[in-house]
C-alpha cells in the first residue's frame, strides 16, 4: 500500500530516508557527511520537502519499505531500505511516481549510480545531457521518460 507522508508518519519515511540515503551515498561521500543524514536530520529534510510543495509517499507492507517524493513531474527521493531492495519495490514506486506526474517524468541521479541508472533506463528514463556538480568530483546527471 502507498500512503501520503504527513505529521503521524513522517519519522518512519525519514527513517527510510536516513537509512537508504546512507546506504546509496557511503562510497561518494566522506563518512562524517554520511553521519550527518541521521532520521532527525531527513525528517526536518523531508518537512522541507513538503513545505516546499512536494507530495511525500510512502510504501507500507507488514512494515515501512520505501518512499519517493513529486512535484509536477519531478521524481525524486525514491528510496528502498537496503534489506528491502532487488524484491521489485523500486519499480512499484517509480511506477506509481510516473503516473502522479504532470508532464514529462524527470529525475537526477549521482552520475556513477549505475543501479539507480540500471533500474531507471530499464522504465524508459535517457541521460538529457543536463549536469549538475554538487562537489569537487561529484556530479548528478537529469534522466527523462521518453513517452
Amino acid at each position: 500500500m502507498i500512503i501520503e507522508v504527513n505529521e503521524k508518519n513522517i519519522f518512519y519515511a525519514a527513517e527510510i530516508h536516513s537509512k537508504s540515503w546512507k546506504d546509496s551515498h557511503k562510497q561518494y561521500c566522506s563518512p562524517e557527511f554520511v553521519e550527518l543524514h541521521s532520521t532527525e536530520h531527513q525528517e526536518e529534510y523531508l518537512r522541507d520537502e513538503i513545505c516546499n510543495g512536494k507530495n511525500v509517499y510512502m510504501l507500507v507492507e507488514d512494515k515501512y519499505i520505501g518512499i519517493v517524493s513529486i512535484k509536477q513531474n519531478l521524481i525524486e527521493n525514491l528510496y528502498i531500505i537496503p534489506t528491502e531492495q532487488r524484491k521489485g519495490y523500486g519499480t512499484l514506486l517509480l511506477k506509481f511516481a510516473v503516473s502522479k506526474c504532470k508532464g514529462t517524468p524527470t529525475l537526477w541521479i549521482l552520475e556513477n549510480n549505475m543501479k539507480a541508472y540500471n533500474l531507471y533506463s530499464k522504465y524508459g528514463f535517457h541521460k538529457t545531457g543536463k549536469k549538475n556538480q554538487l562537489s569537487e568530483d561529484i556530479f548528478e546527471i537529469e534522466m527523462k521518460q521518453r513517452l
